[in-house]
């Protein structure tokens, strides 16, 4: 199945997952058949080996279908993307060990076989900020104990694992570290996602009261959560930025089409704003894809990481302003519950919203702009 059948296949469920507020189980069925669980794994582990650049693409076009489907791919794909695009090099530098590369590879098999990866950053009350995290872990005799509660959760109650940012609990400094927690006992997903958008993303809360081995630690090294963040925000910060241009673009389509069918497209005001609002979504394509052939070609630089928070910030903006206007253009019936409008308006607005919130990525262009740290504050 080539991506432009699976998106108009997932586009053709997106309503009906969208009014549920349920997880899209045959866009995963379909996305596992065709393999994209694997997309960022290497071949010799059964993935596709997938740069980030080609990721983008994937993202984009899966963005343009369901929104809320190609969300949750992208925190898998955060997982599996992270895992398989750290140079090696850079987790000697941190101080990981070799058990980390056999840990790797055994995740990111599973991934190329179907298992399914989940992120758990935010906490209520913090948001996204890591050296906030209030979630703790502390040594045991077999490994690790680790307790919390965690929000926004994409895709729980359906991932195999949980990407898990926690704090050492013994420390006086904010030392932050990665585990990937299996699901099952001790991880408790609490169904509490009722929201304005995104709303087939199952985004609940998860509560850790659970023990795990030695290997769930991210590469053997405990705290280097927030200095991996700084060197390499990719997957923190901007690559959801492709998803919402996707849903950008399926604005454009749909209001097309809905101002065809209505007979305003003849309006000279209309199809100004739909001029407008094409070169804003064609703005924001090229500025997403630019900074992913950074990321791909030059990782961890002062110039791509310009341009990652870049990305972010123009796709949350230019999905929401595009999304208002088109559906103001479209008129009142384009509003009712069930219109492709109405739900890609809602999904379009959220993209703002999420960590890192379009203020806090103008925040941080502006420091990086003044010569300051933009770090120091963010993370």
């Amino acid at each position: 199945m080539d991506l432009h059948s699976l998106a108009e296949r997932m586009a053709g469920r997106a309503a009906r997952y969208d009014a549920a507020g349920a997880f899209p189980e045959e866009d995963f069925d379909d996305l596992r058949e065709a393999g994209l669980l694997g997309l960022m794994a290497p071949p010799h582990l059964g993935g596709a080996g997938a740069s980030f650049a080609e990721y983008t693409d994937v993202a984009m076009r899966l963005g343009s279908g369901a929104g809320a489907t190609a969300l949750i791919f992208n925190m898998h794909a955060s997982v599996t993307g992270a895992l398989a695009s750290t140079p090696d090099e850079l987790v000697r530098q941190f101080g990981g060990t070799e058990s980390f590369f056999a840990f790797r590879d055994r995740v990111l098999k599973a991934a190329a076989e179907g298992a399914l990866y989940a992120v758990a950053m935010s906490e209520p009350g913090i948001g996204s900020r890591l050296s906030q995290v209030r979630t703790s872990y502390e040594r045991t005799g077999s490994g690790f104990r680790i307790d919390g509660a965690k929000t926004f959760v994409s895709g729980a109650g359906h991932a195999d694992a949980y990407l898990v940012a926690a704090r050492d609990r013994h420390s006086d400094e904010p030392r932050i570290s990665y585990f990937l927690v299996p699901a099952g006992p001790g991880v408790e997903v609490r169904p509490v996602w009722d929201s304005l958008g995104m709303r087939a993303t199952a985004s609940h809360d998860l509560h850790l009261g659970v023990e795990v081995g030695e290997d769930a630690l991210v590469g053997g090294i405990e705290g280097a959560a927030l200095l991996l963040a700084q060197v390499m925000p990719q997957w923190l910060v901007a690559s959801y930025a492709a998803v919402y241009v996707g849903v950008a673009q399926a604005v454009l389509r749909h209001g097309a089409e809905h101002l065809r069918e209505r007979g305003l497209h003849t309006l000279p005001m209309v199809r100004a704003r739909l001029g407008r609002a094409d070169v804003q979504v064609a703005a924001a394509e090229l500025v997403v894809r630019k900074a992913a052939a950074l990321v791909t070609d030059d990782p961890g630089s002062p110039e791509t990481n310009r341009w990652v928070w870049r990305a972010k910030l123009i796709a949350g903006d230019t999905a929401a302003q595009v999304a208002f206007s088109v559906l103001e253009a479209a008129g009142a019936s384009a509003t009712r519950r069930g219109h492709p409008l109405e739900r890609l308006y809602r999904d379009a607005r959220c993209g703002a919203l999420q960590p890192a919130t379009s203020d806090v990525c103008a925040d941080w262009l502006g420091a990086s702009a003044l010569g300051e740290n933009p770090d120091e504050a963010r993370w």
